[in-house]
């Protein structure tokens, strides 16, 4: 099994080789900025590494939005950074799942997610998958509910549209972390990366605060989160405190083998 973390964008290769990892995360422009992605300055050494990487989009990114100023950016976006992780072999780019207003209707949210898939597959499709990520909370979140899950599913899942599993957020969204993985898969019938988080707050806490997945914060018993990883059998990435993922890669590997 690959298992790698999310790191600094500026020099992703060292941090490998420091942390010992298989495969790596990381964003190709401000994560809180709307820029195209500029060419790597290591683009070359890390398409050509055996290591495995996936590109982490903007957080602004959503494309649920009824906002046309929020939804067509975002769209443009994505694109942008789907291009950007393909120029330096990237498995996979992960969105997270958006949202709407409070008094929009949910439907039209989920429309604007298949128009995506559309309007790209018009001009040959994505560089690379697009992985859907489940989400923490917030109202009228398309990904922290699985049955939300469920109905995006029925409008992206004919476009090869993936999924990661971020066990941090369902967690806060309240999912039995026993059952996730089946739950999971039984929608869209794939996992392709889980971000093996630990989460600071109580179950159903509906906040996003990640803490290392052992000697640390966490609230989530780390033999919980080995099963959902042994279950998911896809690439893990710890997205935890940076001064603890090297511990956390390590046991990690000792108990998935």
């Amino acid at each position: 099994m690959l298992i790698g973390a999310h790191v600094r964008d500026d020099d992703p290769l060292t941090a490998v080789a420091e942390r010992k990892a298989d495969v790596v995360q990381f964003f190709l422009s401000d994560p809180q900025g709307w820029k195209a992605p500029k060419p790597h300055p290591h683009g070359e050494a890390i398409a050509a590494d055996p290591v495995e990487v996936f590109i982490h989009s903007p957080y602004l990114i959503n494309v649920a939005s009824l906002n046309n100023r929020i939804r067509i950016p975002s769209r443009k976006n994505v694109t942008q950074h789907a291009d950007g992780a393909a120029a330096i072999g990237a498995k996979g780019l992960i969105v997270h799942g958006g949202h709407i207003g409070e008094k929009d209707d949910v439907e039209a949210g989920l429309d604007n997610w298949r128009k995506l898939f559309e309007r790209e597959q018009e001009k040959g499709g994505f560089k690379v998958p697009i992985l859907i990520e489940n989400t923490a909370g917030g109202e009228n979140a398309m990904t922290r509910d699985l049955e939300v899950i469920a109905r995006l599913w029925d409008k992206v899942g004919e476009f090869g549209a993936g999924f990661c599993l971020d066990t941090c957020h369902a967690f806060a969204a309240g999912w039995d972390l026993a059952t996730a993985v089946e739950k999971v898969k039984g929608i869209t019938g794939r996992i392709d990366l889980v971000h093996l988080n630990n989460s600071r707050d109580e179950f159903g806490s509906t906040r996003d605060r990640h803490a290392n997945v052992v000697e640390g914060e966490g609230t989530i018993d780390p033999d919980v989160l080995v099963e959902v990883a042994r279950a998911a059998g896809a690439p893990v990435v710890v997205e935890t405190p940076a001064d603890g993922q090297a511990t956390d890669i390590a046991y990690l590997r000792e108990k998935l083998g």
